[in-house]
């Protein structure tokens, strides 16, 4: 039997059990003989104590009660104590019944010596983690029991005063974590919460003071600092209002994000951050067929490409889930491709995270990684998708969206990968844009190589809308706007879009992986995006989210369509039928097939358009090959 290292704690802790061991049977015989021992008894008592406190000992060595940290004592660690104890009772037992069969012993006495012991260890041990509880878990220079009170410490920690709204599971477990870590330097002073059964309730002794809409009354009586909103499972309708409650209280206030944004939905103190825009727009939380897409990634070789960007480095997080093999970061930003390998190997390190600094424009490039990493699957989220710049610059639309994707195509194909998956747009769909255009192409190039026979890949496309918080949202936009005092611009009254947050993407992109099946050729798989935004009602809930008035102290300001944008986007386009799938996001088009007669030689002619530069003949390529193109300047 392998001994722990000692350690002055450990040593104080197996005395004390020791003393308990000997006291639990003392008063075994007090009681047994309502404290007064006879003689006979006496003599029996001191030839079995010393048995009893060694058995008791060992036995509770062999369960690890002498390796675990008090401080932390948990259901298991009691349960461990109950154990020991029943199983060196049994033992201790067996040795009297064998070398004398009870004579001069009482049966009883050793029943009550089991609960006695039990009793006496458990609460000792919970006395310690009371007492850490309550002190704080740090140590104080020179306390190296760390059993000293907390008046010798040397350092006065100065806590802020905090109120959890949500007095549900997320809440006890937040306030757990400040309990348990003094160097938070928070102090919870009471929980709110709507349901009325809990008012008036105490969680690990804090009381449930009353309604969210009491906010303010409340963080005044109990003079508090700050506010916590730990509801994940929150809707946007009630995400507005307790923001509208904390911000008329003048109280600040925190949040917890949804568990779209909770990797693994696990909710720590580390994912406490400012409440941000997007948390008006909670959403109904993605339930994923988490064994279906572990299936098709864990193991494999993973390739991303624009890892680095919104939509692709949180696809790497969320493939990082399931535990692949390795992940390739194919992306062209060195900076961003930093910033998403130091977070991944930090984050998640029994995976191998491998950088990859290239363009997928760069066909020989594109060869030899796929030659060197034989990638499994693959994630193609790399695109230009700036749309005025890129009516300014179509040839590099052409050049990235459209030969870019021809590249991972092909490759794809020659080195046999199991999966392809394409990220699309909605603005693919009767396309008002060079960027929707070149897209849509993208999309028909794949679906035609997907149909051919005897295909060892599966191919699928992915096609949703705008996400919020990604490259080129009009989230960031207005809040510059907003900083500098106004105006804020917006295109049109009228304009709307389709809007999700990019966890929620990036895990329908998953899931929708996990559906394709590549028999009746390639799948267009569409996102539930929900019902459209006004994008000017979204510049007034930005603006009075950031504490003005909309249209008095912050103008809103009209500026007219910009070039290539449409009023509104669409989803499905003439010919396509929505079906449902398994899941209830996500749905797959039945399309029609796009026309394969000389869409090649129009590539062909397209790219070499785009190596001229000339911008009259590219849009007329790009209309020639998708008749549903109408350039903004005719419409």
């Amino acid at each position: 039997m392998k001994f722990p290292k000692i350690y002055k704690n450990v040593v104080f802790v197996i005395l004390i059990d020791l003393f308990l061991m000997f006291v639990s049977l003392y008063m075994a015989y007090l009681i047994r003989f309502d404290f007064e021992i006879p003689k006979e008894f006496w003599d029996g008592f001191k030839r079995v104590v010393v048995i009893t406190v060694v058995i008791k000992f060992f036995v509770f060595k062999y369960f690890d009660l002498y390796r675990g940290m008090w401080r932390y004592t948990s259901f298991s660690d009691l349960f461990n104590i109950i154990k020991a104890s029943v199983i060196s009772t049994v033992l201790i037992v067996s040795i009297v019944v064998f070398s004398n069969r009870f004579q001069g012993y009482s049966r009883s006495i050793f029943i009550i010596d089991l609960c006695f012991t039990i009793l006496s260890i458990s609460w000792f041990r919970l006395a310690v983690r009371f007492y850490f509880e309550r002190k704080g878990s740090e140590k104080s220079p020179g306390n190296k029991m760390g059993f000293l009170p907390a008046i010798f410490k040397t350092r006065k920690t100065k806590f802020r005063k905090l109120i959890i709204i949500g007095a549900g599971d997320c809440g006890e477990k937040i306030y757990r974590e400040i309990r348990d870590n003094s160097r938070i330097g928070y102090k919870v002073v009471g929980f709110l919460d709507d349901n009325p059964v809990k008012h008036g309730r105490k969680i690990h002794g804090i009381p449930v003071l009353g309604s969210i809409g009491e906010i303010q009354l409340i963080a005044n009586s109990v003079k508090a600092d700050e506010v916590l909103i730990a509801i994940p499972s929150a809707t946007a309708v009630q995400m507005r209002k307790i923001v509208d409650y904390c911000k008329e209280s003048g109280i600040g206030f925190k949040t917890i994000p949804g568990f779209g944004e909770l990797i693994n939905g696990n909710v720590t103190v580390n994912a406490i951050r400012e409440v941000a825009f997007q948390d008006l727009l909670r959403r109904e939380i993605v339930h994923l067929d988490e064994q279906g897409i572990g299936l098709y990634i864990e193991g494999k070789t993973i390739l991303v490409t624009g890892a680095g960007g919104s939509i692709g480095s949180e696809l790497c997080r969320q493939i990082c889930r399931f535990k692949p093999g390795r992940i390739l970061l194919f992306e062209r930003a060195e900076s961003p491709l930093y910033e998403i390998e130091i977070e991944l190997k930090r984050d998640f390190r029994e995976i191998s995270i491998i950088p990859v600094l290239s363009d997928i424009q760069d066909r020989s490039a594109v060869d030899m990684i796929f030659n060197a990493y034989q990638p499994q699957i693959v994630f193609h989220a790399a695109a230009y998708k700036h749309v005025p710049m890129l009516e300014l610059h179509p040839w590099k639309a052409v050049e990235n969206n459209i030969c870019g994707t021809i590249n991972l195509i092909e490759a794809a194909e020659k080195f046999d990968a199991e999966r392809f998956v394409f990220v699309s747009t909605d603005k693919a769909v009767r396309p008002a844009n060079v960027m929707g255009s070149s897209k849509r192409i993208a999309e028909m190039v794949v679906q035609n190589i997907g149909r051919r026979k005897a295909l060892k890949t599966r191919f699928m496309i992915v096609r949703f809308g705008n996400v919020v918080g990604s490259v080129g949202s009009v989230v960031p936009l207005f809040k510059k706007q907003i900083a500098m005092g106004g105006p804020v611009t917006v295109t049109h009254p009228d304009v709307t879009r389709y809007f999700m947050l990019i966890p929620e993407a990036c895990q329908l992109i998953l899931q929708a992986g996990a559906l394709g099946e590549g028999n009746s050729g390639v799948e267009i798989y569409i996102l539930d995006m929900g019902t459209p935004i006004r994008i000017s009602d979204m510049a007034r809930d930005l603006i009075r989210f950031s504490g003005f008035i909309p249209d008095e102290e912050i103008k809103i300001e009209y500026i007219g369509l910009r070039a290539g944008e449409k009023l509104f986007e669409e989803l499905i386009t003439d010919g396509e039928g929505i079906v449902p799938t398994i899941h209830d996001k996500i749905m797959v088009l039945k399309n029609r097939k796009p026309s394969q007669v000389n869409l090649s030689e129009n590539i062909d002619e397209l790219i070499i358009f785009a190596k001229e530069q000339d911008n009259e003949k590219i849009k007329n390529k790009l209309q020639e090959i998708v008749p549903e193109y109408k350039p903004f300047d005719e419409l």
